[in-house]
This record gives C-alpha cells, sequence and structure tokens, in this order.
C-alpha cells in the first residue's frame, strides 16, 4: 500500500500532465470568458460544443453541468442546449455511423463508445490478452475484493497510480463489475462478480483470507482501515 494517498483531483490533474509530455503536438487550452468573446451566435454554440466534446472525451466519471458550465465559463442553461445539439449530431446528422454517444448518466454527462460496435470493441480490447493477470491488475483487483463497493477514484488513492486501464481490463475479463454509483459524487460503485469467485474457488466473500497475517506485526488494522476508506 501506499505511504501517501491522492484526492481524485490530484489523481485527474497527473493524467492531464503525463498526456502532456507524451505528445509533442498535444497544446492545452484554457477556456475562459475571454475565449468565447471573440465568438457569437452560432458560432459561439459551435465552440462550446467542441469544448463539450473536448472534455468528455478525457473525463473517466460523468461529468455534471455546473462543473461543465464552469470549466467552460458559461451558464447552465448553454451548456444544456449545447449538450442536446451535440447528442443530436452524434446520433441523427452524422454521415456516417459514429463509434460514440454521449450519455447522461448518474448525474452527469459522459462519452461512450456505441453499443452497435461492442464486438469490435470486446475484440479490440481482448486481443493478445494472455491468461495471466499482470501484477498492476492483481493488486487492483485485490483492493476492489477487499474494499467493495469501492470507486475507481478509491482504489487510485490506495494504489497511488491510475486505474483507468486496468479496471477496464477486469470489467472485461468479468471479474468485476459496476453495481450503482456513489450518491455523494456520482462515480461508479465497482465490486467483484460470480465469476471472480469461480475462478478463485470460493462459495463467497467470507472465503477471501484474512489480510491481518499479511500485515506487519506492528500495523495497527483501524488505521489501514482509516486510510482504505480516504
Amino acid at each position: 500500500m501506499s505511504e501517501s494517498t491522492f484526492s481524485p483531483r490530484q489523481l485527474e490533474t497527473s493524467a492531464v500532465l503525463a498526456v502532456a509530455e507524451t505528445s509533442d503536438k498535444l497544446e492545452m487550452l484554457e477556456v475562459s470568458e475571454t475565449n468565447l468573446t471573440a465568438f457569437s451566435g452560432e458560432t459561439a454554440t459551435s465552440f462550446i460544443m467542441g469544448a463539450l466534446e473536448a472534455i468528455l472525451m478525457v473525463a473517466s466519471e460523468p461529468v455534471t453541468l455546473p462543473e461543465l458550465a464552469e470549466a467552460i465559463g458559461v451558464s447552465e442553461i448553454e451548456i444544456s442546449q449545447a449538450l442536446a445539439k451535440l447528442q443530436e449530431q452524434y446520433e441523427t446528422k452524422s454521415v456516417y455511423p459514429r463509434g460514440a454517444q454521449i450519455k447522461e448518466v448518474a448525474g452527469g454527462w459522459r462519452i461512450y463508445s456505441h453499443p452497435r460496435f461492442a464486438d469490435v470493441v470486446t475484440k479490440f480490447v481482448t486481443a493478445g490478452q494472455s491468461n495471466r493477470l499482470s501484477i498492476p491488475a492483481l493488486e487492483t483487483l485485490a483492493v476492489v475484493a477487499y474494499r467493495q463497493p469501492v470507486t475507481r477514484a478509491q482504489v487510485a488513492a490506495i494504489r497511488g497510480v491510475e486505474v483507468d486501464s486496468v479496471m477496464r481490463t477486469l470489467q472485461t475479463r468479468g471479474l468485476i463489475q459496476q453495481v450503482g454509483t456513489n450518491p455523494a459524487t456520482g462515480a461508479g460503485l465497482y465490486e467483484t462478480t460470480d465469476y471472480f469467485l469461480m475462478k478463485m474457488g470460493m462459495k463467497s466473500l467470507a472465503d477471501l483470507a484474512p489480510l491481518a497475517p499479511y500485515l506487519p506485526e506492528d500495523t495497527d488494522l483501524s488505521e489501514v482501515e482509516k486510510e482504505i476508506k480516504q
């Protein structure tokens, strides 16, 4: 377990910085009121739609209207109108079947791959996968198993690294599943599946080995529990 934990905001910031460092062509655009003053009418709406698409493309959790409005610097009404137009373009005005869709889920908005291409996406994600899980995947699976239900942000805070791709791998393998959302944040909650129990040879989660024998002798279990619940 990492000696320090990170807030979801710190994790998001780290992810943005990592992308910026690995792409020579990436330009970080700060959207503010001054950006919008150069636009008016339909042009302003088009700018907002583009900004929304860019934000939702990198969001790991649904983004609420207030969050989108604050990020772009316009009203929530303008955001709602732009989202409606963006949805319409994705669903009905495209010249080809779009591979993604914009959906309102868990009190926020996010871009998802379109169900019509589920087979293709599954084939791509699982192509070349070995039967063995990587060490990061095993560590992530252990956190979910012992802490469930848990959000991706909580798993990332416990492990001290970004876990989105690993969580997707575990979902694709059928080892974890989303079972709802956190009432306070709207973030997805994950738990292990019956398939996980089958692969582990367990009847129930009660068969999980206790953590105590694997912790240092001077470790206070109450402190460990506090850290996990942060």
